[in-house]
C-alpha cells in the first residue's frame, strides 16, 4: 500500500461519497485535491467503484480508502431479512423498525452472530482489494444514548438522563449473556455497581468485533482505520464506543467543534484528550467540517491539531471544500 509513514510530514485526507463522473472528471479532481497536499481518501462507494479509483489514480500520490457504515446500515437488503441481527433498545424496540432520531439510523447489534458474521464478511470483501489503503470503519458503535448539543436543539431534545427510548445494546443475546455471568437481567438494574458492569459489557462487545476486523484486514495485508467520536470519555458516554482500546493503523477523531457548541480552541483541547490514549503505532487525523470552518479559521485548527499532536487533518467533506479551503491546505506544503 502507498500510506506515508513518514513521520515529519503532515498528512491531508478527505471524505466523500463516489459520484458518477467521467475519467477526466475525476482526474481534474484528484488533480486539484492532490495539489493542495490531500492524499488520503475516504471513500464511500461499492467495491467495483473502488477497484475503478485505484485503477483511475495508479501511479499518483493518492490513496484510497473503503469508508464502511459497519453497524448503521440503512435500507440494507440482506440485513433486512434478519430481523434478530438489529439493535434492541431498552424499550424492546428493534432498530429496524423504530429510527431513533433520523429515517437512516438501522443499527445491527454487535450481540448477533449473524450480524457480526455479516459485517466481517463485508470487511473481508473490502480489504482483499488490492491497493486499498485502509478498510475505514465509520458508525462502529451503538445508536447515540446523548446528541451532541447543537443536536439536541436540533431535535427539540434535553438529553439531561439516559432515555431509554436511545439506550440500545438490549439484544436478546446481550440480556443473557449478561444474566448468565451477573445473575440479573441487565433491563431490571437499578444498582449504580452493576450498571457500570453493563456499560461496560455493551463497550466490549464493539471491541471485540473490532479486533476481529483488525485480524481480517491485517491478514490480507490492509491497513484498518475509523472515524470515532472526539476523545475517549465524550465516545463512551455518548455512543459507547471505547476506541482507545482499538489500536487501529489509522484514528479519525471527529472533533466537530460546532455541533458541541464550542469555539475553535475546543479542537486542540479535544486531540490532546485523544493523543493521550492512542496507541504509538497509530496516526491521528483530526476530523475537521469544513461547512463549519472559514478558511481562516481552518489554518488556525489545523495548527492547533498538529501542535496537540496529530499527524494531519482529515476534512468532511471534499464537496464542502472551496478554492480558499484549498489554498490554505496548499501553503503547509
Amino acid at each position: 500500500m502507498k500510506f506515508n509513514n513518514d513521520t515529519n510530514s503532515i498528512l491531508f485526507g478527505t471524505w466523500l461519497n463516489f459520484f458518477k463522473k467521467s475519467n477526466v472528471e475525476w482526474l481534474e479532481f484528484f488533480e486539484k485535491m492532490s495539489d493542495a497536499g490531500i492524499t488520503e481518501y475516504f471513500v464511500n462507494a461499492t467495491i467495483d467503484q473502488l477497484k475503478y479509483l485505484i485503477d483511475l489514480t495508479k501511479g499518483s500520490n493518492v490513496n484510497i480508502h473503503g469508508w464502511v457504515w459497519t453497524l448503521n446500515r440503512p435500507n440494507d437488503v440482506e440485513a433486512s431479512k434478519n430481523m434478530n441481527w438489529y439493535s434492541v433498545n431498552k424499550l424492546k424496540q428493534n432498530s429496524y423498525d423504530f429510527r431513533a432520531y433520523v429515517d437512516y439510523y438501522q443499527w445491527l447489534s454487535p450481540f448477533s452472530k449473524g450480524a457480526r458474521n455479516y459485517i466481517k464478511n463485508n470487511i473481508l470483501n473490502i480489504s482483499k482489494i488490492k491497493e486499498i489503503a485502509s478498510v475505514h470503519l465509520d458508525y462502529i458503535r451503538y445508536c447515540d444514548i446523548f446528541l451532541p448539543i447543537n443536536l439536541q436543539k436540533k431535535y427539540g431534545l434535553n438529553q439531561t438522563f439516559e432515555m431509554p427510548e436511545f439506550d440500545f445494546g438490549y439484544h436478546p443475546n446481550a440480556r443473557k449473556a449478561f444474566k448468565k455471568k451477573y445473575d440479573i437481567d441487565p433491563i431490571d438494574i437499578k444498582n449504580k455497581e452493576l450498571f457500570r458492569y453493563w456499560n461496560h459489557f455493551r463497550l466490549d462487545a464493539i471491541t471485540s468485533l473490532v479486533t476481529e476486523l483488525k485480524i481480517i484486514a491485517h491478514q490480507n495485508k490492509t491497513q484498518i482505520s475509523a472515524a470515532v467520536f472526539p476523545y475517549p470519555k465524550m465516545s463512551r458516554e455518548m455512543v459507547r464506543q471505547d476506541w482507545s482500546k482499538w489500536e487501529l493503523d489509522i484514528m479519525c477523531p471527529m472533533n466537530y467543534h460546532h455541533f458541541y457548541d464550542e469555539d475553535i480552541n475546543w479542537i486542540g483541547k479535544s486531540v490532546s484528550k485523544g493523543i493521550k490514549d492512542i496507541s504509538s503505532k497509530s496516526k491521528y487525523l483530526s476530523g475537521l467540517f469544513v461547512g463549519a470552518l472559514n478558511p481562516k479559521d481552518l489554518k488556525k485548527v489545523i495548527i492547533k491539531s498538529l501542535k496537540n499532536g496529530a499527524n494531519g487533518v482529515s476534512l468532511f467533506s471534499a464537496e464542502g471544500l472551496s478554492k480558499d479551503h484549498l489554498n490554505i491546505l496548499k501553503s503547509f506544503k
